[in-house]
């Protein structure tokens, strides 16, 4: 388990916490770091057969004790990918990528709905996290943990990734369903699943809902994810214990002593608090950002943390995900989540991310 150090207990926002071993690489990413993409589904074939699984019953039935469970890092010989993936260099300068995003609303509305649920496989069994849409040219990006989308141990993206903004209670999709198109993230988490970097970003096709038709369902375009939701803005290389900062998210799982407060369908937040650095050496977090005073439990994994959330415009500036659960005390109750520092890599990757083109229909 990850080693009780001045009472602290760390685990991963997972069903189960994680026998890890220790690693000793610098988890610092070099000012020629590389982003790692992979294709999770490119053409409207390759959506249709995603948006298939998830119709309305199977998203209805979701199970809201399997939230994701964190990965584990991947031993030093990982296999292949199995994904088609490729390090590329960031599109952007680092002065560019260091540059903050504002917020934007959705087109028709006074108020943005970002936050909602993402659903996938891994192998045979279904997972879901906590994710929210951020503000981008081409208007179509999530962000989330890197745990909620590739797993290191089997060098592998998620299948059948998908985001639900704003869901319902009881598998309602009122801002339509959005198939990852292709994910971004840091090499070292794709390599060894450092902490360090347990976020992503996602690009995603055009949405689309459900309609009812002769007795089954049909696809209907809503367009992009932005244009209907709004999209989050970002703010980078904020020094923990400079800031206060909120918590979202869609907790489920367990507490430590067994008891589960949260039943993953409804949007919890943990209030505006102060932030510290934080390190757990198990996980290769060297540079963890932690929030005291919070109490989520598995499933808000990926949520977003937000500076200057506006609560009448339900917008913010992203500056991290919720990546880690902490028990401080080694008690009852998890007492404090973590997100990875968000800093001018980040901004690559997003940029990177936020570049990416997708089919103009796919229904």
């Amino acid at each position: 388990m990850i080693p009780r150090a001045r009472h602290l207990v760390a685990a991963a926002l997972s069903s189960a916490l994680l026998m890890l071993p220790a690693f000793t690489g610098v988890a610092n990413a070099a000012p020629d770091s590389r982003v790692f993409a992979v294709t999770l589904a490119k053409t409207a074939v390759d959506v249709k057969r995603v948006a298939d699984y998830w119709q309305p019953a199977r998203l209805k039935n979701a199970d809201p004790a399997t939230p994701s469970t964190a990965a584990t890092p991947a031993p030093s010989s990982s296999p292949a990918p199995s994904s088609p993936a490729v390090e590329v260099p960031s599109p952007v300068t680092r002065a560019t990528a260091a540059q903050p995003v504002a917020p934007v609303l959705p087109r028709k509305r006074t108020a943005a709905t970002t936050m909602g649920k993402v659903f996938f496989r891994f192998g045979d069994k279904e997972y879901w996290c906590s994710a929210s849409a951020i503000a981008a040219k081409n208007r179509s990006v999530v962000a989330t943990a890197a745990h909620c989308a590739y797993d290191p141990r089997q060098a592998k993206a998620a299948d059948y990734w998908v985001f639900v903004p704003n869901p319902g209670e009881n598998g309602e999709t009122p801002d339509g369903i959005y198939v990852g198109a292709s994910v971004s993230m840091h090499e070292d988490w794709s390599g060894k699943g450092d902490y360090d970097f347990d976020y992503a970003f996602v690009t995603v096709h055009r949405g689309f809902k459900w309609v009812p038709k002769n007795g089954g369902y049909v696809m209907q375009d809503v367009g992009r994810l932005q244009d209907n939701v709004g999209g989050q803005g970002i703010e980078l290389n904020k020094k923990p214990g400079t800031y206060s900062v909120a918590a979202w998210g869609y907790p489920a799982g367990a507490q430590p002593d067994g008891s589960h407060p949260f039943d993953g369908k409804r949007l919890k937040t943990c209030k505006q608090g102060p932030t510290r650095w934080t390190s757990a050496v198990s996980l290769d977090l060297q540079k963890g950002v932690q929030l005291l005073s919070c109490d989520f439990s598995p499933g808000a994994s990926g949520g977003p943390w937000l500076i200057g959330y506006n609560p009448d415009r339900g917008l913010g500036s992203l500056n991290g995900v919720n990546s880690l659960t902490w028990n401080r005390d080694a008690k009852d109750w998890y007492d404090a989540v973590s997100s990875p520092y968000f800093d001018t890599t980040t901004g690559e990757i997003y940029r990177r991310a936020a570049a990416q083109t997708t089919p103009g229909k796919v229904t």
